[in-house]
């Protein structure tokens, strides 16, 4: 189920950052300095909490911090060669991390080396991968999230690490036809599978000790954001906010519905909503219906930034999409948007970002 879900992300991601990168689309994200976000320091409970989750009224930003990745605390020397089986079952041998080229399509894999102390070795990067430090990082790939091979083999990267999120799988062997170490790292992007991914990289690239290090901040990190969350979410089930995952691309006619297992699910869980899709038997990632946004209800729509501006903002996406407003969202004009960068990345800030959609949820600023 799984794979078929991250298939199925794949293809709509792809098919909506493509046409981003077209005459007249939305264009790709530009890196990004720190925003003025100061509830995303400020303890859960202090803020100005809404009253009722579910009834609130108006749209809202989630933001983070700082867009900045923090090196875990061990500088543990890299053990080299090392050889992995990846994702794809191909055997590499990685004799070199002096030139790392991390791609993907949501900048996971990038955040994650960079949060292992490897941000230096770090040569270019995927049109997603935006945070702080990876600004002057050029950019390999085109039409939205399309392996340029001529590109990144002039940065002669010594090891790439990739997933099946971005392609196509020729470049992939091109590469490797070009004597590159290219590692496969799994796809699936969970609040549960964070730490796997850690280690697959951080294995791939001889520092095992940090993957440990990371990976135990990690988890404290989460802990603490969950149990900061708990604390406030509504005893009573009836009482939480009914939560829909809405993917959209308006320059390419994208709306999708993300639903169970597609990763979106555990972000609602994680910040104790209730998933309607999952009431609706929603699977994976699917093309919306009218039918099915009317019958799932919800209280609050989880969207991309850019994903809400390429339909110009919640009147666009009604006059586009009429059935949302026979819904409450749709009637309170309630929308969380968050940068589609940081939503799903599923990384080294996992906990910020639960953290900033439970602020987003729970103690709403005006959206920016």
């Amino acid at each position: 189920m799984r794979r078929a879900s991250a298939l199925l992300l794949v293809a709509a991601l792809a098919v909506g950052l493509t046409a981003c990168a077209e005459p007249g689309g939305t264009a790709a994200p530009a890196a990004v300095a720190d925003d003025d976000c100061p509830q995303a320091s400020v303890p859960l409970a202090a803020l100005d909490l809404i009253d009722d989750v579910r009834a609130h009224t108006g749209p809202s930003t989630a933001c983070l911090s700082t867009h900045a990745i923090e090196p875990v605390d061990d500088d543990s020397a890299p053990t080299l060669p090392v050889t992995v089986i990846d994702s794809e079952g191909h055997e590499i041998e990685i004799t070199d991390i002096d030139r790392i080229l991390p791609i993907d399509i949501s900048g996971t894999i990038a955040s994650t080396v960079f949060a292992l102390g490897l941000g230096d070795q770090v040569v270019g990067r995927d049109a997603s991968t935006v945070f702080a430090g990876t600004e002057d990082l050029p950019v390999v790939t085109k039409t939205g999230h399309t392996l340029n091979a001529e590109a990144i083999l002039e940065l002669a990267p010594t090891v790439v690490l990739t997933d099946t999120t971005i392609g196509p799988k020729e470049v992939r062997q091109q590469l490797r036809d070009a004597g590159i170490a290219v590692v496969v790292i799994s796809s699936d992007r969970r609040l549960d599978t964070t730490d796997a991914l850690v280690t697959e990289i951080a294995t791939a690239l001889g520092v095992p000790r940090r993957g440990e290090a990371l990976i135990d901040r990690l988890d404290a990190s989460v802990d603490e954001t969950l149990a900061e969350i708990a604390e406030i979410v509504p005893a009573d089930e009836a009482d939480r906010a009914r939560m829909l995952f809405l993917y959209v691309r308006g320059s390419a006619n994208v709306y999708y519905i993300f639903g169970e297992d597609s990763g979106a699910d555990s972000l609602i869980d994680a910040v104790g909503g209730v998933d309607v899709a999952a009431e609706i038997g929603w699977e994976g990632m699917k093309p919306m219906t009218a039918e099915a946004l009317v019958a799932a209800q919800p209280d609050v729509l989880v969207m991309m930034t850019d994903g809400l501006e390429s339909v110009g903002g919640i009147d666009g996406l009604i006059e586009r999409i009429p059935a949302v407003a026979q819904t409450p969202a749709g009637a309170n004009r309630r929308v969380i948007d968050m940068a589609d960068s940081e939503i799903l990345s599923f990384g080294p800030r996992t906990a910020d970002v639960i953290g900033a959609l439970a602020r987003a949820l729970y103690a709403p600023e005006p959206a920016k």
